[in-house]
Formats: C-alpha cells, structure tokens, sequence
C-alpha cells in the first residue's frame, strides 16, 4: 500500500504574468495502473506536472498527498525531463550523488548504484563522464539516479521527446520495469502510440483543462470530448 497516494488536486490553477496555463484542475491519482496526461505541445502538461512532483506553487487551489509530512513525500518521489541535467561526474557519480543528496548511507549508496546502472544497462559505462553519453545513454541515466532512490511515485515529463526509435524502445522497456516494481508512474507525453504501449488510463489536457479521464482503450476507441476526438484524428487543436 503507497504511503503517499492518493493524490489529490482541487481546482488547482496556475497563471504567470496574468496568462492562465491551467485552469481548476481537480482530480485524484491513485496508485497502481500508470498515469499518462496526454495533450498537444502547449497543452499545460508539463506544468501541470511539475506542480504534482512540488517544482511549482499553484496560484489557486489546492495539492495534497496521503501523507502530510512534506520531507517524506520529496523522498519517495522521483521526476525525470525531456533533457535532463547531467552533473560534471562519471555517471557512476551522478547515481551516487543523488543517494547522497537523498541520505543513504555509503555502503547501500554503492550497492543501489551499482543495481540501477545494471538495471538500464549503463554498468559498463559507469566511469564515463555523463555529459559525453549520448542523449539515449543521459536518459538511461536519470532513469537509473530514479531507480537508486526506489521511488514510490515516478513522474516522466516527455522522457522521449528528442530520442530516435532506438533509443524510444530503450526507454520505454525500462519505464515498464519500474512499472512493474510497483512505482506508480505518470508520464506527460503527446505520442499516442506511446500513449497506448505505456499507460493504464489517460488525462487529456487542452488548453490548460483536463478535459477527459478514462482508461486507455476506451480513450482511443471512443472518446467522449470532441478535442479528444480530434486530437486522436491528428487535426490542429485550433482547426
């Protein structure tokens, strides 16, 4: 059972510079199936998910996790970016800092590394400076500094956006990994295929609304909004 789930988002929205990028979103993310928030680049997901993982405040509304102790709920949480931030270290080095950061003692720092690189196949590489890893290999890499903390809650913020089908399916095998560790995972990705090989049920965002929530082959066989429907089709959000 997760500690930290559900959680739950009453009439959250978040606005910069007078511009609304979204507009009261209330929903509850449950743990179990994965979570993907599906819509058109400008949709808000990005926002929306980095207002779940704590990066970003909303102006209005509210975010609660199950467990109210906010240090806990950082620790048991993990989020990766399109482009993540390599640190100027050896990727072995870049897992190790983040058990540092996160307070594991030295000796399962070293075990959990060692466990994560295996786990995205990035062991034999583990002395290589991370920011000379190609950008399928850095990816790999957040997913291992990910993986070392044991997260109960991972967020993927387009995680394939700039990769080549190669590395896409790379990716993709080590998300299903986590899913099947019981990590919840919630992915923010406008690729419908992606959509279908990765998630459970879908929350479709347009225009900074969540317009639609349904389990994904219901999503795709018969959406209910017509801005799904669209979208689906392919057709110009604005068409």
């Amino acid at each position: 059972m997760s500690a930290l789930l559900p959680l739950t988002l009453r009439d959250v929205s978040f606005a910069v510079d007078g511009r609304t990028i979204l507009e009261r979103v209330s929903v509850e993310i449950s743990a179990g199936p994965s979570t993907v928030i599906l819509g058109a680049n400008g949709a808000g997901k990005s926002v929306l998910m980095r207002l779940m993982h704590g990066l970003l405040a909303p102006t209005a509304g509210r975010i609660d996790w199950s467990d109210p102790d906010r240090v806990r709920t950082r620790r048991l949480q993990a989020m990766v970016f399109q482009r993540p931030v390599m640190l100027r270290r050896s990727a072995r080095a870049n897992v190790t800092f983040a058990l540092q950061a996160a307070g594991i003692a030295r000796a399962e720092r070293e075990r959990r590394t060692d466990e994560a690189l295996r786990e995205v196949g990035l062991l034999h590489l583990a002395g290589r400076s991370a920011r000379v890893l190609s950008g399928g290999e850095q990816q790999r890499l957040a997913l291992a500094r990910a993986w070392a903390l044991h997260p109960e809650v991972l967020f993927l913020d387009e995680p394939t956006a700039s990769l080549d089908p190669s590395a896409t399916r790379e990716i993709e095998t080590i998300i299903k990994a986590f899913d099947a560790s019981g990590t919840k995972i919630v992915m923010a990705t406008h690729n419908l295929g992606q959509a279908q090989r990765l998630g459970d049920e879908v929350l479709f965002i347009h225009q900074g609304r969540l317009v639609e929530r349904a389990p994904v082959e219901t999503f795709f066989k018969q959406p209910v909004s017509p801005e799904a429907a669209a979208f689906i089709k392919g057709e110009l959000p604005w068409a």
